[in-house]
């Protein structure tokens, strides 16, 4: 019962940056954690950052470049990304985890390329 659409993926030169939107629906409560994960061709799916309640935790490699964020008034997650790598090019996908069960996004594609 709880739907996550992620938006705001593209293609963007290396260096820029970008802002993830995950918008959350149904069953939503106050209390629950969400994430951001990413997975590239032929590697396996990785968590980039997340979010419990006050505190965040974030991959090494997007740590000081990546900024992970959740609106409680729009039930909506970001992640804002900057000075990407071409080594950021992966889907990205949000996930939300309620009562102990995991839903997920259909992912956006970001692609970091000159």
């Amino acid at each position: 019962q709880v739907q996550l659409v992620e938006s705001g993926g593209g293609l963007v030169q290396p260096g820029g940056s970008l802002t993830l939107s995950c918008a959350a629906s149904g069953s939503i409560f106050s209390m629950y954690a969400m994430g951001w994960y990413r997975q590239a061709p032929g590697k396996q799916r990785e968590l980039v950052a997340a979010i419990t309640g006050g505190s965040t935790n974030y991959a090494d490699s997007v740590k000081g470049r990546f900024t992970i964020s959740r609106d409680y008034i729009k039930n909506t997650l970001y992640l804002q990304m900057n000075s990407l790598n071409p080594e950021d090019t992966a889907v990205y996908y949000c996930k939300l985890t309620r009562r102990g069960f995991d839903y997920w996004g259909q992912g956006t594609q970001v692609t970091v390329s000159s």
